[in-house]
C-alpha cells in the first residue's frame, strides 16, 4: 500500500487521526519515534524558523528544501500546509503541488483566507470556489494524487454565524472535489458536530485551549486532529525560559534538573 492510500484510511478509522504538525526534520524524528501514524508541516512554525512571520512570506523553494530535507528523514506520510498555494494562478499552485507530489508529499492543505499588508481576511467563497475547483480538476488532469484538505477560516476569523458560513463553504469544497475540511478554532461541541453532520468530508481540528478531548471528538465524529504551531511555540518558550535560568544562575544546572 502507498503513503496516500495510507493516509487516504487513516482518515477512515474509527480513532481521529492525530498528525504530528514538524517544522524541521528533528521535529518530524521525534513524532515518528513517539508512533505517530503521520505528520503535517505547520507553515508558520517552518516560517518563523527561517525568521519570516507567517502569510507566505517565505519563498516557495525556501519551503520545499525544508519540506525535502523533512520527507528524507522519516518514513511515514507527510501533508503539507500549502497557505494559499504559494502562488497567484491555478497553473503555478498545481505546478507548486506537482513538485512536492513528486518527492512524496501526500496531501496539502489550501486555506480560504490570505494576508493583505498585515491582516488575514476571507476570501469571497465564489471566488474561492472557482480557484479551489479548477486546482483540483488540473490535479485530475494531469493525474497527479494528492489529499486536498481545504482549510476555512470562518471560526478563525470571528466571522458573524460562523456555523452557516461554513456549511456554505463546505457544500462548494464538495462540489470542487475536495478530500477533507479543516475548521481551526472551532472548540464548541455543538458547532463541531453540526459540522460533522452537515458532510461526508472528513472533519479536521485543531488544538485550542477549548477544544474537548479526543475521546469526545472521537464521539463527535472528528476524523482528523492538528496541534498547528502550538507545541513550535511550547518548545521555544521552554527554550527561552531556559536560557534565562543559565543566565540568571550563571551555570548549565538548569538543563539537567
Amino acid at each position: 500500500m502507498t503513503n496516500i492510500q495510507i493516509f487516504k484510511d487513516l482518515h477512515k478509522k474509527n480513532e481521529p487521526l492525530l498528525l504530528g504538525n514538524v517544522w524541521n526534520p528533528q521535529s518530524a524524528k521525534v513524532y515518528e519515534k513517539l508512533g505517530y501514524r503521520a505528520l503535517a508541516t505547520s507553515s508558520s512554525a517552518v516560517a518563523h524558523s527561517l525568521g519570516y512571520e507567517d502569510g507566505e512570506n517565505m519563498t516557495f523553494d525556501e519551503y520545499f528544501y525544508m519540506i525535502e530535507r523533512t520527507l528524507k528523514s522519516v518514513s511515514i506520510p507527510l501533508t503539507v500546509d500549502l497557505e494559499g498555494g504559494y502562488g497567484s494562478t491555478s497553473d503555478k499552485i498545481v505546478s507548486n503541488i506537482s513538485r512536492l507530489a513528486a518527492i512524496g508529499v501526500i496531501g496539502v492543505n489550501i486555506e480560504d483566507s490570505s494576508i493583505l499588508d498585515g491582516t488575514r481576511k476571507i476570501i469571497d467563497r465564489e471566488d474561492f470556489f472557482e480557484k479551489l475547483n479548477a486546482v483540483v480538476s488540473k490535479l485530475k488532469k494531469d493525474k497527479i494524487e494528492v489529499f486536498i484538505n481545504v482549510r476555512t477560516d470562518t471560526f478563525l476569523l470571528g466571522l458573524e454565524n460562523p456555523v452557516d458560513e461554513t456549511l456554505q463553504r463546505i457544500k462548494l469544497f464538495e462540489e470542487a472535489g475536495a478530500d477533507g475540511v479543516f475548521v481551526p478554532c472551532i472548540t464548541s461541541e455543538n458547532d463541531i458536530e453540526i459540522i460533522v453532520k452537515s458532510t461526508v468530508l472528513p472533519v479536521n481540528v485543531m488544538c485550542m485551549p477549548e477544544l474537548p478531548d479526543f475521546k469526545t471528538l472521537k464521539n463527535l465524529g472528528v476524523k482528523r486532529i492538528s496541534s498547528g504551531n502550538f507545541l513550535n511555540g511550547y518548545t521555544y518558550k521552554n527554550l527561552e525560559e531556559k536560557g534565562h535560568e543559565i543566565l540568571k544562575e550563571q551555570s548549565f544546572s538548569p538543563i539537567f534538573i
